[in-house]
C-alpha cells in the first residue's frame, strides 16, 4: 500500500479523463478532461503525485506508462467474485465502490458513452449485466446514419411521448425507448434482490436520474445518484494495494 497523503485517482473512459483528488480517503476534487494527445500534457496535468489508474482505453494509458508514480489497477487485482476476462475495469471499480459504500447486493447502472447495467450479489459475485449505446451515442448515430435527420442533443426535461417535430420526435423515440428498457432491468432485479440499492452514474446519469423519478415515483427509494462511485471504487482498492 502507498501511504502518500495526497494521491490523485484517473479513470480513463471511452471519451474523457475522470480526475480525482484524494488526501488519504478524503476526496478533495474532481474534474474532468479531455483524451490526451501528447505526454506532456498528461505529466503536466498529475503534478507530482501518486497516480492511480484505471484506463478502458490502451492508447491513453501510454502516455502515463514512463510516469514515476503511476500505479494501474487491473482487474484480477478488484475483489469481486467471478469477473469475467474481458470485463471493462471501469465497470468492476463502479460497482466495487458501490457496493463497498453502499451494502451488497447492488446494481449500478453507469450512464455514460456507453450505457452499462452490472450487477453484484451479497457474497460479491457478478451477476451479470448488460451494455447498450449511451443516449448520446444514439442520438449521434441516428443523425449521422440519415440524410436529414437533425443532430439533436439530450433534453433537461422529459419530452411529451408523442411529438409533433422531428427533432422532439427524435427525442421522444430515443429517450422513452431506453428508459423502458431501463425500467425492465431494474424491475427485475427487485424481483430478485428486492432491498438491494440501484445506483445510477455517469455524464448523463443525473438527468436519466430525474427521468426514472418522473416516470416512476416508486422507484424513489430504490434507485440512488452517485457520480463518485468509480472513485470510491478507486478508494477502496488503494487501502489493498
Amino acid at each position: 500500500m502507498n501511504n502518500s497523503l495526497e494521491w490523485l485517482a484517473l479513470i480513463i473512459g471511452n471519451s474523457r479523463l475522470h480526475w480525482a483528488w484524494f488526501e488519504q480517503y478524503h476526496l478533495k476534487k474532481t474534474w474532468h478532461t479531455p483524451h490526451l494527445t501528447n505526454v506532456f500534457t498528461s505529466i503536466e496535468n498529475c503534478l507530482d503525485l501518486p497516480i492511480y489508474l484505471a484506463s478502458v482505453v490502451p492508447s491513453q494509458t501510454t502516455f502515463f506508462q514512463n510516469y514515476p508514480h503511476f500505479i494501474e489497477i487491473k482487474l484480477e487485482q478488484i475483489p469481486l467474485k467471478k469477473l469475467y476476462p474481458t470485463l471493462g475495469i471501469d465497470r468492476a471499480i463502479t460497482v466495487l465502490g458501490a457496493g463497498e459504500s453502499y451494502g451488497y447486493p447492488c446494481l449500478v447502472i453507469d450512464v455514460g458513452t456507453a450505457l452499462t447495467f452490472t450487477g453484484i450479489d451479497a457474497q460479491k459475485n457478478f451477476i451479470g449485466g448488460a451494455i447498450l449505446p449511451g443516449f448520446r451515442l444514439q442520438f449521434q448515430s441516428l443523425s449521422s446514419q440519415t440524410a436529414a435527420l437533425p443532430t439533436v442533443a439530450l433534453p433537461d426535461k422529459l419530452p411529451h411521448l408523442w411529438e409533433n417535430t422531428t427533432q422532439t420526435a427524435i427525442e421522444s423515440g430515443i429517450i422513452y425507448n431506453t428508459l423502458a428498457g431501463v425500467h425492465y432491468f431494474i424491475s427485475d432485479w427487485l424481483t430478485q434482490f428486492p432491498n438491494a440499492k440501484i445506483l445510477i452514474t455517469g455524464g448523463d446519469g443525473l438527468i436519466i436520474f430525474n427521468y426514472l423519478l418522473n416516470l416512476f415515483p416508486y422507484l424513489n427509494k430504490h434507485i440512488k445518484f452517485d457520480a463518485e462511485l468509480g472513485f470510491w471504487g478507486m478508494r477502496s482498492l488503494r487501502q489493498l494495494l
